[in-house]
């Protein structure tokens, strides 16, 4: 049993921003684990029966936490009940346990167990982070059914009745929903990741968040003073009096400045010479478009639609195509919504869409790839883009592009989209502006030639590095190579923008690097015309915007393109944004 009440600092991943001072609510919610199980093969319609019952019960609870999601007024969150829900009729988690109970004799919970565990592994494997967190969901909903199993209800957090912080190992999006705002100041988890739902709804709520702490749960005990700083990612256990001085100081300068960077929401991004750029938000789903009127965006950069095809067996119809997207256009008119076309590989665990198994998937069958092989399942996706267009806010885009063949074999299916539709009598947008995603380094090359033939460029940043420098961003091994100002990166970008912009067309730029103001001024000097950015992060690239000069910032490019190295451009454009811009990096001027 832990007695002594020891200082402990740990740092973890920032997911929600905030600076909070509290008491530690600890709850042990590591995962159940049961014991290997094997039955007799007369218990197997009872065990069947048993796991079925264990589904009903887990729909039931995520039914009524829908209906709590409604009583607290943040309805427009319920999409992330709608995952789990999703999941209990997914043949992948469902009929693999009734197959493994049925066939190797297993006992339920400990089928269930493997089987959640099989579905984890495969999200690790993949490349893409937003798809990665989705892990996440796998494991509370496994954690949920195995506690129904076992009798055990699953974590409530609702009943918390002072103010805390919750220190947990872990917590599901329907824990964080049940959160009471007025309670719980913070929390803080050994896991999970930057775009994970429970770190999307900490910051819907605005509640400050640290996860990825390791050992936070080992480390703390149950009324220890915490502070978390959701800005660094640093927790303390048990601070020293003048640790707590100093935090208390910051949450006022932190207070400060969030009301500050609210009067940026409702600004233009303009330049003191004039210089208009587009900030935009890039969203997975139509639940997160009210941030975009929170924070000020402009539009919609970045349509990720592969949720529309997860957790399920066969993709989804054109009308489920047609109404998610007219939903999210009306929502943003007169704003853009950019639409990126289906974007997965052998990778990404979406069984509705026919992938094979690859030994390297990120240089396989995937995204455009895939599309133009599977021309039915891409119609379909496009006939719904179309459809949805009518309110002339509608731009689609082509992503993982490599060559002006890809281009031009994706653009015949688009017009034969629209030759259908026409005779079927379907109304769309004539002029539905066209652009691809420039994130594989041939694409820069043939930039010039790509845009003779589209409206307008979008540059991935996070896939363009990664190709480019030759390094899988998600191994540990060489992810410190992973290095947004890395000369070559920097001219890949000029390169593309300037093939642009000799034949008329617009430059976005949708990856990482849009929402970091250390890059905003190099990508303003390289000619970059729009961002596309976490909703969350549009204030804080206004303010930079509209304090800074386009000049200035051509300016600062030149001098960085003459430099030979990641590590001398970084210095160059962190000491130049501390100098000319104090504070803008370090809001709080203490770190």
């Amino acid at each position: 049993m832990k007695i002594v009440r020891e200082r402990v600092e740990l740092k973890g991943i920032p997911v929600s921003p905030g600076v909070v001072i509290g008491k530690a609510f600890l709850i042990d919610s590591r995962k159940v684990r049961p014991p290997e199980k094997i039955i007799d093969p007369e218990m197997v319609d009872d065990e069947v029966a048993r796991f079925r019952q264990a589904l009903a019960e887990t729909r039931a609870q995520l039914e009524d936490l829908r209906q709590h999601y409604e009583a607290k007024r943040i309805g427009e969150y319920g999409y992330l009940v709608d995952v789990h829900l999703l999941m209990l009729d997914d043949k992948m988690l469902v009929k693999a346990t009734e197959e493994r109970v049925r066939e190797q004799l297993h006992g339920a919970d400990w089928a269930l167990w493997q089987v959640v565990q099989g579905i984890k592994a495969s999200f690790d494997a993949m490349d893409d982070e937003y798809f990665r967190d989705r892990r996440n969901d796998v494991e509370h909903l496994g954690d949920r059914l195995l506690r129904n199993l076992a009798g055990r209800l699953p974590l409530g957090i609702a009943d918390i009745s002072a103010d805390v912080v919750v220190v947990a190992h872990d917590l599901s999006p329907m824990d964080t929903a049940q959160m009471d705002v007025e309670r719980v100041k913070g929390f803080v988890t050994d896991q999970g990741g930057r775009t994970s739902h429970t770190a999307i709804l900490a910051r819907s709520l605005n509640i400050p968040a640290v996860v990825g702490l390791e050992t936070v749960v080992d480390r703390a005990n149950g009324g220890d003073t915490v502070v978390v700083d959701g800005l660094t990612g640093r927790l303390i256990l048990n601070p020293t009096e003048a640790e707590l001085e100093r935090y208390r100081e910051r949450r006022s300068r932190y207070q400060a400045y969030r009301k500050e960077l609210e009067a940026f929401s409702a600004l233009p991004a303009v330049t003191r010479d004039g210089h208009k750029i587009r900030v935009a938000a890039n969203i997975e789903l139509l639940g997160e478009v009210k941030n975009l009127r929170r924070y000020g965006a402009e539009g919609i950069g970045l349509y990720r639609t592969e949720f529309l095809y997860m957790n399920r067996d066969h993709p989804p119809s054109e009308e489920e195509h047609v109404q998610s997207y007219r939903q999210v256009a009306e929502a943003v008119h007169p704003f853009p919504v950019t639409i990126r076309t289906l974007d997965v590989g052998g990778d990404k665990m979406i069984h509705a869409v026919p992938l094979p198994d690859e030994s390297n998937p990120s240089l396989g069958l995937r995204s455009i790839r895939l599309c133009l092989r599977e021309r039915e399942l891409f119609k379909t996706q496009l006939r719904g883009i179309l459809r949805a267009s009518q309110g002339g806010n509608v731009r689609i885009m082509f992503p993982m592009i490599s060559g002006l063949g890809e281009l031009l074999e994706a653009i015949a299916i688009l017009d034969e989209a629209r030759a259908e539709l026409r005779r079927e009598g379907h109304r769309f947008d004539p002029h539905l502006p066209l652009g691809v995603m420039v994130e594989v380094p041939s694409a820069v090359v043939v930039a010039d030639i790509l845009a003779k033939h589209v409206d307008f460029f979008s540059i991935g940043t996070n896939d363009l590095i990664q190709y480019a420098l030759a390094i899988d961003r998600v191994n540990e091994n060489v992810a410190y190579l992973y290095e947004p100002l890395h000369p070559a990166v920097l001219r890949l970008i000029r390169m593309t923008v300037e093939a642009g912009h000799r034949h008329g067309i617009r430059v976005a730029v949708c990856g990482e690097m849009a929402g970091d103001e250390l890059y905003t001024l190099a990508l303003l000097g390289l000619g970059v015309d729009e961002l596309s950015m976490q909703a969350l992060s549009v204030p804080k690239i206004k303010r930079v915007i509209n304090h800074a000069s386009l000049e200035e910032s051509r300016a600062v490019v030149e001098d960085i393109l003459t430099l030979g190295t990641a590590e001398e451009v970084h210095q160059l454009v962190e000491e130049y944004m501390r100098s000319r811009y104090p504070g803008v990096l370090d809001p709080l001027g203490d770190e």
